[in-house]
């Protein structure tokens, strides 16, 4: 009989590496996310008891789920039975979830047949959750909350909104899908370009909590990275003349290029300047550097472009002294006027610092937050950015302030832990 301890360990990697493919094969089936998210939880908890008793499978993901699926069938049967009994309660012409919810006019096994041509069923939730009739913030969010199983405090730090107000959003989003009943399909081409940026917004979130995880004792998530280069490179497979597809492609690979570099051997976080740029993955940075170039042929470039040219500009420097931030702030100005977010702006801040100096840099973040008021008061990075450019300007006092805040918001043990040694190397009581 298999230890509990190792079946705990062996369901903790499946939800990290499987969950995404469970739910979304479960939708297929189920036609309704609540109904889904059920079955592959169920699935989940029923696998406690029989990998105990049984084994653990050679592959859990495809234990899971069949038994989601075969879960949500039983559902679909009960309800039919349910509806045979009780004719008269039933709409005609409707179709019934589990719940009574009106969850689409398609059947699971229509569903099943109309939708084979896309290989990647999480790729079709990701659609389904970036619905036009669904407000933009819902529908990232609903992503990272199905997609990545990324829970309502990490999805809520990732927004900078408080933990409740995120929970509303992704269960108006959920009701809306059921309500509206929202197809769970890949939108036909014509339909494409209405859903094209939230879609990239999405999988690009996703490659951001995976990145730097917004909470938790890892810097790094590799499950959520390679969800989302898988999603990016099918979206490029589908979409192969969008120069903003393959512009997301181009900086998740040079992004995830330092990866192996980003922490020691200890696990402490170990800043862009310091890394040991040999250990780079410089094919994956050279293979960018081509998709950028040829995105940048044919007009404005889009954000996503901007900024895989930024990181190439980044993987390409041989050294943080050679590396050309003039060019930088460039792009970051350039990236502010196709995407005037307060995020990009304080990137550009930091790039200011670099190539000016920091007492510009720090002029430049006061201003900034005069122009953005309490948009960034929750996002520790700008009081870490603060505290950076004081210690650099030699005002201990100030920087350690600055460090107390950052270390007040962030959420992440490997940032805390180089952060409290910052701020331990400032000769303050």
């Amino acid at each position: 009989m298999t230890t509990n301890d190792e079946v705990r360990l062996s369901l903790a990697a499946a939800h990290r590496h499987e969950w995404a493919r469970v739910l979304a094969a479960t939708v297929r089936v189920a036609g309704d996310i609540d109904l889904a998210q059920e079955c592959a939880q169920d699935a989940y908890v029923s696998a406690l008891e029989t990998w105990r008793r049984d084994g653990i499978p050679r592959n859990p993901g495809a234990w899971l789920t069949t038994t989601a699926r075969r879960k949500a069938l039983d559902s679909h049967r009960r309800a039919a039975a349910l509806r045979a009994r009780i004719p008269l309660l039933v709409e005609p012409g409707s179709t019934l979830g589990s719940r009574g919810e009106h969850v689409g006019s398609l059947s699971p096994e229509t569903q099943l047949t109309e939708m084979d041509d896309i290989p990647d069923d999480r790729l079709r939730l990701v659609f389904t959750c970036c619905h036009p009739a669904l407000a933009r913030e819902a529908q990232v969010a609903l992503t990272l909350r199905l997609v990545c199983g990324l829970t309502t405090e990490q999805i809520a730090h990732a927004f900078l909104v408080s933990e409740p107000t995120m929970a509303a959003r992704v269960t108006r989003a959920k009701k809306k899908i059921s309500g509206a009943r929202i197809p769970y399909r890949v939108p036909v081409s014509h339909e494409l370009p209405e859903r094209l940026d939230a879609v990239l917004t999405a999988v690009h979130l996703v490659f951001t909590a995976g990145h730097t995880a917004p909470t938790g004792d890892i810097l790094v998530r590799p499950d959520l990275v390679d969800r989302a280069i898988e999603l990016c490179t099918v979206l490029v497979d589908l979409m192969p003349d969008e120069r903003e597809v393959r512009g997301l492609l181009a900086l998740i690979l040079v992004t995830d290029a330092r990866r192996m570099t980003r922490v020691d051997e200890e696990g402490h976080l170990v800043l862009l300047e310091d890394q040991d740029r040999s250990r780079w993955d410089h094919p994956a940075i050279e293979r960018g550097r081509v998709m950028v170039l040829e995105a940048l042929r044919g007009g404005r470039p889009g954000r996503f472009v901007i900024q895989a040219a930024i990181a190439s500009l980044h993987g390409e420097a041989p050294s943080f002294a050679d590396t050309d931030w003039a060019q930088i702030v460039d792009l970051y100005d350039l990236l502010l006027d196709s995407w005037p977010s307060p995020v990009v702006a304080l990137n550009r801040v930091v790039a200011v610092g670099f190539r000016s100096g920091p007492e510009a840099g720090l002029q430049a973040l006061e201003q900034l937050e005069a122009e953005t008021g309490p948009a960034l008061s929750t996002y520790h990075y700008l009081p870490a950015t603060r505290a950076d450019f004081l210690r650099r300007l030699g005002r201990d006092q100030a920087a350690a302030a600055a460090y107390r805040t950052a270390l007040a918001l962030v959420g992440n043990d490997v940032e805390r832990t180089f952060l409290e040694g910052r701020l331990a190397t400032l000769p303050v009581p």
